[in-house]
C-alpha cells in the first residue's frame, strides 16, 4: 500500500501542477499525503495551499469540481485494478508548524 500511495501521490502532484488549468486553483498547491483504501475504491488526498483562506477555499472548490477529470488522467498514468475516487482535504499542518515555530521563537526571544 505504501508503494501505491507514493505512486498516486507523485502522479496526482504532476496532474495538478501541469494538467489542470482552472484559475481557482492556486499555483502554490501541493499534495502533502495520499491515503488509498486497501480495496482501491477511495482515496483521500491531503492538499496544502500557500495563501490566504479565500485562496485555500477556492483551490479546494476547483479541485473538487475537477475530480472526475483528475481521476480519468490518473487512470491513464497509474496502472491499478481500480482507479480510486478522490476526496480532497485541506491540510493545514505546514501552516500550523510555521505558527508554532514563530511562537517558540517569540518565547525564546522574551527569555533573553
Amino acid at each position: 500500500m505504501t508503494r501505491v500511495n507514493n505512486e498516486v501521490l507523485r502522479e496526482l502532484s504532476n496532474i495538478i501542477r501541469s494538467e489542470i488549468k482552472d484559475p481557482r486553483i492556486n499555483p502554490m498547491t501541493s499534495v502533502v499525503a495520499v491515503d488509498v483504501a486497501p480495496d482501491l475504491k477511495t482515496c483521500k488526498a491531503y492538499i496544502s495551499v500557500l495563501g490566504d483562506k479565500d485562496s485555500q477555499d477556492s483551490t479546494i472548490t476547483g479541485l473538487k469540481s475537477a475530480a472526475s477529470y483528475i481521476r480519468t488522467l490518473l487512470a491513464k498514468t497509474v496502472n491499478l485494478r481500480n482507479t480510486p475516487e478522490i476526496t480532497f482535504i485541506l491540510d493545514q499542518s505546514i501552516e500550523y508548524g510555521v505558527n508554532m515555530s514563530r511562537l517558540i521563537d517569540e518565547v525564546n526571544g522574551n527569555d533573553k
